[in-house]
């Protein structure tokens, strides 16, 4: 597989991870108890929801793909790829989870875009 393709993969795996957490986290309106014994019994519902299961498992899957992806590339071409992510997730957070816009963000990742582009060329 084209390493390309598998860093694609790697980002949009990690981006559905953090969004659907962040989605069914607020949506769940959770709260952790103090206690040490109720807070892990809480954790351990949740860890079993199925959309937050899926979000782990997009992490897992996510690894699999970076691995392909440095196998066949140099760590320093790949990884600035990863700056990507807060980008989707942007985009993603404001369409789906109806977070707010702000023109601070879109200059900030413009920013982080011509830095990527900037850091795989040279």
């Amino acid at each position: 597989m084209n390493p390309y393709i598998s860093i694609a993969f790697t980002l949009l795996f990690t981006v559905y991870g953090q969004v659907i957490l962040k989605w069914r986290m607020t949506g769940l309106k959770t709260e952790f108890p103090q206690e040490l014994i109720p807070k892990l019994i809480a954790f351990i519902r949740i860890l079993f929801d199925p959309f937050i299961f899926s979000g782990f498992a997009s992490a897992f899957i996510a690894s699999f793909f970076w691995m392909a992806a440095v196998s066949k590339l140099e760590l320093t071409k790949a990884y600035p790829f990863m700056s990507l992510a807060p980008a989707l997730v942007f985009l993603v957070g404001i369409f789906f989870l109806g977070e707010n816009f702000s023109w601070g963000k879109v200059i900030g990742l413009v920013f982080i875009i011509l830095g990527t582009i900037i850091t795989v060329k040279w």
